[in-house]
């Protein structure tokens, strides 16, 4: 079959009751953007584990990409989860790394004492000038992130940062590390979650500040930019700079994981609808018995299949999207978005490895790729355990265990 003939895949269209003129476009150009810039830069350096280029982020950044939640006021998009995830999405299916940069902007790192410096952090976030990493996991606490104990000790109008962090993303390059501390320790009675904070390590891009070192953590798939585990040994950072009021920072922690938790579905949406659409294209080019392997009725089947529970995430998660904007916490629904969509994902893109044959097992096709990076969807952010945990927790309560 001649390349002229091949049908191609169909794209999503924003269906009713989401869908307005500036959605639509927003869509549009998201797509056009991923499918022009990121996907042949992917293609180039997933392979060699090269990281996002700063060209590449400087256009994002032009285009609103960094902004999307951030008011109007400070330079953002004023625009909502909905948008926030479609986007995701549209920048997902060509490489999930930069599906995944942006959410370390979108104004984090910003909600410092001072409302002057805040206001100013906010419009560097925006433009993609304060773009951060997060510092929450340790080698001892990571679903258990009441367990952290990396220690904040104030000294006069600063603290001192000593302790251990790992699977920070895009640590060296970024502009601000957001560091999950413990400054006090629960009294008899509270819970194990208080005394933490959230403090913000202001550095240079592509170093790190004195007292911060770092060892890249080589990672099977997720490339675009580099995981560290960090040594904190007396880092200084101001008072000013801790997020929010005291003692908050296990819950802002949460709530920040609350919406990832729906972006990271967007993403898993994004990855396995790229596994079905390559295999579209690769079962009308593929040929055995004389006939195009996409003729053959179980391949067929199983692609619909695929595609049946791409559509069926995609809805979910823009529910859950559209209910967060209109302020529903939506802790159950988010957890439960994660964990189908992101389950989902895994095996949506073994499939297309699967219809691919001995070619999905190469690096000549993306679909390796988007299997790759598909599994840690159901890792990172929460496991697919631990959004069980939430779902089950508030659905049947426990009594204590005599």
């Amino acid at each position: 079959m001649a390349v002229d003939d091949l049908l191609e895949p169909p794209v999503p269209v924003l269906p009713a009751p989401y869908h307005t003129p500036e959605r639509e476009a927003l869509q549009k150009q998201a797509r056009e953007f991923a499918a022009s810039r990121v996907l042949p830069v992917a293609d180039e350096l997933d392979p060699r584990k090269g990281e996002i280029p700063r060209d590449l982020l400087d256009e994002m950044g032009e285009l609103g990409y960094f902004g999307i939640t951030v008011d109007r006021e400070h330079g953002g998009l004023g625009l909502g989860a909905f948008e926030y995830c479609m986007v995701a999405e549209e920048l997902a299916r060509a490489w999930m790394s930069v599906g995944s940069i942006i959410a370390r902007a979108q104004g984090a790192g910003t909600a410092v004492a001072d409302p002057r410096r805040r206001a100013v952090l906010l419009r560097r976030s925006a433009r993609g000038q304060w773009i951060g990493a997060i510092a929450l996991s340790e080698p001892d606490a990571g679903s258990d992130l009441a367990a952290v104990g990396t220690r904040a000790v104030r000294d006069g109008d600063e603290f001192v940062i000593t302790g251990h962090k790992r699977w920070t993303g895009n640590a060296k390059a970024a502009d601000f590390i957001q560091v999950l501390v413990r400054t006090d320790d629960p009294a008899p009675g509270e819970k194990r979650s208080a005394g933490l904070a959230t403090v913000v390590v202001e550095k240079e891009r592509d170093t790190f500040p004195a007292g911060i070192t770092g060892r890249p953590i080589d990672k099977i798939g997720y490339h675009g930019f580099v995981t560290w585990d960090l040594e904190f040994d007396g880092v200084r950072v101001p008072v000013g700079d801790q997020l929010g009021a005291g003692g908050e920072g296990f819950a802002d922690a949460q709530a920040w994981l609350n919406i990832a938790r729906v972006h990271t579905a967007a993403r898993a949406v994004g990855l396995a609808r790229a596994a079905v659409e390559d295999c579209v294209r690769y079962l009308q080019r593929r040929h055995q018995f004389e006939h195009p392997i996409g003729d053959f009725q179980a391949v067929r089947f199983t692609l619909a299949t695929m595609a049946a529970r791409v559509e069926q995430a995609r809805a979910f998660y823009q529910n859950v999207a559209h209910r967060l904007d209109l302020g529903e916490p939506c802790e159950r629904e988010a957890a439960m978005v994660k964990l189908l969509a992101t389950e989902m994902a895994a095996e949506v893109t073994a499939d297309g490895v699967q219809l691919h044959g001995g070619n999905g097992y190469t690096t000549e096709h993306q679909v390796e790729r988007h299997w790759r990076d598909a599994r840690l969807t159901t890792i990172f952010e929460g496991t697919s355990e631990i959004q069980r945990k939430i779902i089950s927790d508030r659905l049947l309560p426990r009594s204590p265990l005599g």
